[in-house]
């Protein structure tokens, strides 16, 4: 339900105005030089001044506010003392507070073995296992001064560090007038008491005031950029896989992506304010979002690490929050303390490689090397130049034919399938360290009795097939087509609510096909370079091309599966899209007459009146900043010039069944224009019931409720 202004405190109904308005403008994050009243920051005066802003708005509306003073320090003293043979001090020390009820914390301090150094480098870590003995004992290598302050969440325990989860709790209680609400938000100003004591020159610690860091990993990258943005006396922060809202900005997550929510089902209750549940499904009307956080970070050093497969954090939005955020940097002269680095692979594991590639950082930030450029050099894999496209396109592929066939239109738009694609016919199926870890994997959600066959399907494309082994029969073939989940693809991650998609529709009794399409999962490495080798096809192009090759799988039997599977019935093939897989789903049975029929789900948005003035982004979205049809961008501006629109393409599809299920308040659509077109493509239908059409009062989402409709759609049109 949508939170009116009356509803909210009155010191904030003009900020909500301003924000629902500035949101109006497109889905891209709130840029981090413009204030709320839209005034663009032009001096350095002006950019403190929306520092202060950017951290109200993060207070008002992810963490609540703090304390408004800092309680003083009241004692220090030494509780516990462990022996070590590599010459380092491991001590606990009890810290007091000046709090109501003169409330402690414990903090663990690891000091290296004596040297001439009277300066040292200090980084601060929370309790978890995997920060003490990965980063944790390589920086004491190196020569830190490594601090475990009580930052544990509260949904994880350590033996060795009992109580840690529930230090924030206590403080919390301490301040009954502060509305600090989130955990996180708690932990990292608990760093911050912490820096109070080591910093403090009467304790002797002769920390190096100027190579003060703070790293965490998961929830805890989080909890880093928190403590580093209200705190200046980090100078260095190193946030690895924080995902959202860090990150990646709620705009590129969701529901929509399968990745992280403001829902309670995605963030925990006590990471966030209540406020911000209020924004599931209209992300895009948050005021401030990852990015400008960041930001307050500048112009200290900050390194953003993530995977490319990354389940907590997706590599579009990141690179759309790093980039925006990344403005204050370069406006502040120092674009070289800002860092997005890729590594391979997953959320986990955690390598030992790693771990010392993030310390360098540090050690960079600190002046202990020199090498940035070697080692920390920026790389985008999702950046698109528009213009050096255009450049290298013929007279032919910037002219729409001259017909009045829309299969030719829409050919035309998807671009020239070249003629050698490459390994386009090798098949190949993952093993050994292909595989992903365990956490991540596909059978994470089987309910039981289901089988899953790896096969592959040309130009070494891989998926997975699953059935109810002991069914004779299946009632059809359903290809799932995912959204726009670059990490994972095909396989859900966040949001589940009891089963996936995939495994519901087995159990069933349908056989599914699901695979990671061209450029998104386990393919997305394999999109690297696309327009450099086919300047004259798309992406959208590519994945018709694959879902083609998919179906002569499972017609013609061109590929390979690990073991034998089940024959489908060539009559009876279906997809389901969901977001950019219902866009593809559209696509492909427009210009695939063996495909019997196509539910898309908020897989669309009329493209003649989607402009830039639209919440949803425009078309924008998939000329530039997906890069999926990159002849869109020819009709920027001028939309209605669009050689064709979905009403056509749903037109192809006429006779054969289609569901067309499209949310109300699904913020990447315009209803009212969806109904239009929807209206205007019945009319290549005789059999009107054959075009089903479903507006729910609901969000952009694709779980039990969505799962519910695709199957009793299904046995309607299977029957």
């Amino acid at each position: 339900m949508k939170v009116s202004p009356e509803s909210r405190p009155r010191d904030v109904i003009t900020e909500w105005n301003a924000a629902t308005n500035r949101a109006k403008i497109g889905a891209d994050v709130p840029d981090t030089m413009t204030f709320l009243n839209s005034q663009a920051v032009k001096t350095t005066g002006d950019w403190q001044v929306r520092q202060e802003e950017i951290k109200r708005l993060w207070c008002d509306y992810f963490i609540g506010h703090f304390p408004k003073e800092a309680p003083a320090l009241l004692s220090a003293k030494g509780v516990k003392e462990e022996e070590t043979k590599d010459g380092s001090s491991r001590r606990r020390i009890a810290l007091t507070f000046d709090t109501p009820d003169k409330r402690s914390f414990e903090i663990a301090l690891w000091e290296p073995a004596a040297s001439d150094i009277t300066s040292k480098p200090l980084l601060l870590i929370q309790p978890r296992h995997y920060q003490r003995q990965k980063w944790g004992e390589e920086a004491l290598k190196r020569g830190y001064v490594v601090c475990i302050y009580p930052g544990l969440d509260a949904h994880h325990n350590e033996e060795d560090y009992p109580g840690y989860e529930h230090v924030w709790q206590t403080f919390k209680s301490e301040y009954p007038e502060a509305t600090w609400g989130s955990s996180l938000g708690i932990q990292a100003w608990l760093a911050s008491r912490t820096l109070d004591y080591l910093l403090d020159p009467q304790y002797g610690y002769q920390i190096d005031t100027n190579a003060v860091g703070i790293t965490g990993f998961s929830r805890y990258g989080k909890q880093a950029i928190y403590a580093g943005a209200f705190d200046e006396r980090f100078k260095c922060v190193v946030a690895r896989s924080s995902g959202s809202p860090t990150a990646c900005s709620y705009r590129f997550a969701g529901r929509q992506t399968f990745m992280e929510s403001v829902s309670l089902e995605d963030c925990p209750e006590v990471w966030g304010v209540d406020k911000l549940r209020t924004f599931h499904g209209r992300e895009n009307e948050l005021p401030v979002e990852g990015n400008a956080l960041m930001a307050c970070i500048a112009p200290r050093h900050l390194m953003i690490d993530t995977a490319y497969n990354d389940g907590s954090d997706p590599t579009f939005g990141v690179e759309r929050g790093y980039l925006n955020a990344k403005k204050a940097w370069t406006f502040l002269g120092k674009e070289e303390n800002i860092c997005l680095s890729y590594r391979k692979g997953n959320h986990d594991p955690v390598t030992e490689e790693q771990v010392r590639h993030n310390l360098d950082f540090f050690d960079f930030a600190f002046g202990r090397r020199k090498d940035r450029e070697a080692d920390f050099q920026e790389v985008l894999i999702h950046a698109f130049d528009w213009n050096e496209w255009k450049s290298k396109q013929r007279e032919p592929d910037l002219t729409i034919p001259n017909t009045s066939s829309p299969r030719d239109r829409v050919e035309w738009m998807l671009g020239r399938q070249p003629d050698s694609i490459e390994d386009a016919d090798e098949y190949h199926l993952r093993a050994g360290d292909e595989l992903p870890v365990p956490d991540w994997s596909r059978d994470r959600w089987n309910p039981g009795g289901i089988s899953r066959v790896p096969f592959s399907f040309g130009g070494k494309m891989h998926g997975n097939i699953l059935f109810d082994p002991k069914r004779e029969t299946h009632k059809a073939t359903v290809i799932w087509l995912h959204p726009w989940n670059y990490s994972h693809g095909s396989n859900e991650g966040y949001g589940v609510q009891g089963t996936t998609i995939y495994y519901r529709l087995a159990k069933e009794g349908y056989k599914v096909v699901m695979y990671d399409q061209f450029g998104f999962g386990d393919h997305l490495t394999n999109a690297f370079g696309f327009y450099d080798k086919h300047p004259h096809w798309s992406r959208m192009g590519r994945a018709v091309y694959d879902l083609q090759k998919a179906i002569d799988f499972l017609i013609d039997g061109k590929g390979i599966s690990a073991q034998p599977v089940p024959p489908a019935n060539p009559a009876r093939i279906y997809l389901c899209g969901f977001a950019f897989g219902g866009m593809v789903g559209l696509y492909a049975t427009a210009l695939d007459e063996r495909i019997a029929g196509l539910a898309c789900f908020s897989g669309f948005t009329p493209m003649r009146t989607d402009t830039d003035a639209k919440p949803t982004g425009g078309i924008r979205q998939y000329w530039e900043w997906h890069a999926v049809i990159p002849k869109l961008g020819l009709y920027h501006q001028r939309e209605s010039a669009i050689p064709y629109d979905y009403d056509e393409v749903i037109g192809m599809i006429a006779p054969r069944k289609c569901l067309i299920y499209s949310p109300a308040r699904d913020r990447f659509s315009d209803i009212e224009d969806i109904k239009q077109c929807v209206i205007k493509a019945r009319a290549s239908w005789q059999n009107k019931d054959a075009l089903t059409f479903s507006s729910p009062d609901d969000i952009c989402r694709f779980q039990c409720d969505q799962q519910d409709a695709l199957l009793r759609w299904l046995e309607t049109v299977v029957r």
